[in-house]
């Protein structure tokens, strides 16, 4: 039979990936498990009958299903969701052919107290919800027979975490086979000692296993490709090693020329190949993207990236990804990022915990440097089931499997050991605090290591005192900035958390020139506020241990010792829900609310933190007659900024060293407000906000309109309530019906308001100043989605999403 050339080619490729599977195969391990939320002791059992359990895919967070309520014991802290028990078993087969290889299970986050079976045998138990583990599955195999998996997850200790944390497996599962040859499981480690604009020096560290039962001799190598594809280095001159049974560790150097080097404006990324072969046979390959990127701390000038000075602008986050609680997905994870992004930011501290590892991919290829956290509390506890019970057996073991995790990201710049730890009050904390960083170095001395501290006098910060630490890192207490340098001679400061600033999008209260400390100290746990328990988003809102965003940010610019900020924090996180208690059950801290919609003070920073032109002006134009309102503007590229109402100029005004806004206090006339920015007398940019009338029609916009059919793609739907002329009717609270049909289903929703009781997988919802989000996900089929939204007395919208290959 004559084969054509198509034809040809389809085989020499499955051949290729036949033959990639027999070295190493990484396999998702996510699809196809079944669920029981509730506790069967009988459920390790390999015969255990789970026909009647729900079939899901990972990841899965079981808590964020259920509705809001103040009874659970995780209390408003963790967000008014349940914990509880819960169990997912598996159900799969491995070839005969893989009997003579190694196969594990790696897990990248079980939230908390995961045990593991394997065919019912018992393979161990992970305290830590934050951390990535893995188990050795081969010698409890059946192989051409079914296997059965089983994960058992107790999260019924309450109260544990002081934000919502979720429940389940909520991060990516993987089951990798190799041969008893083989690299192990984060066992290349690559970093890039000596950069400059003719060549880079690549040091690449390999761990290898041998499981056999003799030595073995085989050629030990990596290729360097560039963001093409395209090889550019090789240490295939230096091959032959000899694998002793058990394993070693060996390193070698390669060298590329005219480095590209990974930067915020282009994180450059290249792959290296690591392989290795035996009598000419290739049995193992793994591939480790990296970048190239020198940085450094200067006790008197900063941060420098590359040798170029950069001030860090950087938000803090928690995990969890709004609606969708802590699943990760990578389609929700990179809309946050790009927003982020599109403020300004150049940086994240991942608060107060290890982040799954696929965002740390994102990052890389966005270009965000991240600040990597360990613990949120060593022994002494903050909640009373929290990781304290578990430090002394499990912190070696989860500290440093965080390490080999990221330590090959060229995003991750920093390790923090913890944050606000109580121990350092006292001298244990300088004891703990060594062994921490050496436990950090003893695998990683490329990056610095910090720890969020709280008391900024040597003195009294026991911390600090071990003299472990590489950059200071200090919470909040801004009037303080000035003296650190005399206090600490010689070392290197990042704000690691600052504001703590309240805001509810789309509120607004007067004046707006009188600074509100909600709570007002550490005795008054709750305020009374506002009947709608909402916070004014003027930027005058604030715990008493924080201060404006405007405070924080001339403050930390003010001085060129301070690398940076993270502002605390990027999003509303779910948990937290400071300054109110039930039914709030979500904070009001972030810069962006948890649907995604930016707050007012998003403009603050992009106006600071880019060089795109800004002009934002609020708040809306719907007010009772004899109101006076205050009218903000921020914006940048521009002298000035002329407000006019209703056509007649009200005056221009000017930033000062000290205020980052202008604002102008109007009697209120329904009608149009307009700003105008200017620089040298020309206009740069101008915005209007008219009076709203009625709402008249339901808006849909998407954030993408084409999803990929693999059951995970999320579309971001943004609903607006607007009146003839399509404008958002501000105070347009009104009841919508979502329905989604077709290739997809609606994975979740929202309005950004932090009192909104109402599950978030829920379809009738409620729009919060006018405004609310729909989540839709694909199937894995293709096809139309189409999304339906009602609401009284309006007609109905669609929106139609379409799923492809």
């Amino acid at each position: 039979m004559k084969l054509n050339k198509h034809t040809l080619l389809v085989i020499a490729l499955l051949l290729s990936l036949f033959s990639t599977a027999q070295v190493r195969s990484v396999v998702d391990f996510n699809n196809g498990w079944k669920f029981l939320l509730g506790n069967d002791s009988l459920a390790s059992n390999a015969n255990y009958n789970d026909a009647k359990w729900r079939s899901l895919n990972l990841p899965h967070d079981w808590s964020i299903e259920s509705n809001f309520s103040s009874s659970f014991p995780a209390t408003n802290q963790g967000g008014a969701l349940p914990g509880g028990i819960g169990w997912y078993r598996k159900t799969f087969t491995v070839p005969a052919s893989s009997a003579d290889k190694k196969i594990r299970i790696e897990f990248d986050g079980v939230y908390k107290n995961s045990e593991v079976w394997i065919n019912g045998h018992y393979l161990g138990k992970r305290p830590y919800g934050y951390v990535n583990f893995s188990y050795d599955l081969t010698p409890y195999l059946n192989y051409g027979k079914p296997n059965v998996l089983a994960v058992k997850v107790d999260n019924s200790l309450q109260p544990d975490s002081r934000w919502y944390s979720g429940s389940g497996i909520y991060r990516d599962v993987k089951l990798v086979t190799t041969s008893k040859v083989a690299i192990a499981e984060a066992g290349v480690f690559i970093t890039t000692p000596v950069i400059n604009q003719s060549k880079a020096t690549v040091s690449i560290q390999y761990t290898v296993t041998n499981t056999g039962k003799q030595n073995e001799i085989v050629n030990l190598y990596t290729d360097v490709y560039d963001a093409a594809g395209k090889k550019v280095a090789t240490s295939k001159n230096i091959v032959k090693r000899t694998i002793p049974v058990g394993g070693y560790s060996y390193a070698s150097q390669l060298q590329i020329n005219a480095p590209i080097l990974w930067s915020i404006a282009k994180p450059y990324l290249y792959k290296a190949v690591t392989r290795i072969e035996r009598n000419g046979q290739l049995i193992d390959e793994v591939k480790t993207t990296f970048g190239i990127r020198s940085f450094r701390f200067d006790a008197a000038n900063g941060f420098f990236l590359n040798n170029q000075p950069l001030k860090i602008q950087g938000v803090c986050m928690h995990h969890d990804l709004g609606a969708l609680g802590a699943a990760y997905n990578h389609a929700a994870a990179k809309r946050q990022l790009t927003i982020l992004k599109e403020m300004g930011v150049n940086a994240i501290r991942f608060s107060h915990n290890p982040p799954a590892a696929a965002i740390l991919d994102l990052c890389d290829e966005m270009g965000f440097l991240v600040q990597v956290e360990a613990f949120d509390m060593w022994k002494k506890k903050k909640n009373k089931f929290d990781y304290n019970l578990y430090f002394d057996e499990w912190h070696a073991r989860d500290i440093q499997a965080m390490v080999l995790r990221d330590r090959n990201h060229p995003s991750v710049f920093m390790w923090s050991i913890g944050n606000e730890i109580r121990e350092q009050f006292d001298s244990t904390g300088t004891t703990i605090a060594k062994r921490l960083v050496d436990l950090v170095k003893a695998i990683d001395t490329t990056r610095p290591v910090t720890c969020a501290l709280t008391e900024n006098f040597p003195e009294k910060n026991f911390i600090w005192k071990s003299g472990a630490l590489d950059v200071l890192g200090f919470n909040y207490k801004l009037y303080d900035y000035a003296d650190l340098p005399k206090r600490f001679p010689g070392q290197s400061f990042v704000a690691t958390e600052t504001a703590s600033a309240l805001a509810s999008r789309g509120s607004y209260d007067m004046p707006s020139d009188s600074n509100r400390l909600w709570p007002p100290d550490g005795k008054t746990p709750t305020v009374k506020g506002n009947a709608d328990m909402s916070v004014s988003a003027y930027d005058h809102v604030y715990a008493y241990w924080g201060s404006s965003h405007e405070a924080a940010l001339l403050a930390v610019n003010k001085y060129k010792f301070m690398s940076g900020m993270f502002v605390w924090s990027g999003f509303d996180f779910i948990g937290e829900p400071v300054p109110y208690a039930w039914p709030a059950r979500s904070s009001y801290y972030g810069i962006v609310d948890l649907a995604g919609l930016p707050k007012d003070v998003y403009y603050l920073y992009q106006s600071e933190w880019t060089t795109k032109p800004v002009l934002h002006l609020f708040p809306h134009w719907n007010w009772n007659k004899g109101d006076t309102v205050d009218v903000w503007a921020y914006y940048n590229n521009a002298d000035e900024v002329e407000l006019f109402l209703n056509g007649k100029s009200l005056g221009s005004k000017s930033k000062t060293t000290d205020v980052l806004h202008v604002m102008w206090r109007v009697p209120y006339q329904p009608g149009i407000i307009k700003a105008v920015s200017k620089k040298n007398g020309k206009i740069i940019l101008t915005k209007e906000i008219r009076t709203a009338g009625a709402p008249a029609k339901i808006l849909l916009t998407a954030d993408k309109s084409k999803l990929k059919a693999n059951g995970k793609d999320l579309s971001f739907i943004t609903v607006k309530l607007v009146d003839k002329d399509g404008n958002l009717v501000p105070d347009a609270d009104q009841l919508l019906q979502i329905s989604v049909t077709g290739a997809g289903l609606l994975a979740g929703t929202d309005n950004g308001f932090p009192a909104d009781s109402s599950s978030f997988k829920n379809p009738r919802r409620k729009t919060w100043k006018g405004m609310a989000l729909a989540i839709v996900q694909s199937h894995v089929k293709k096809g139309n989605i189409t999304v339906l939204v009602k609401a009284d007395g309006l007609k109905q919208a669609m929106f139609t999403l379409r799923t492809e290959d």
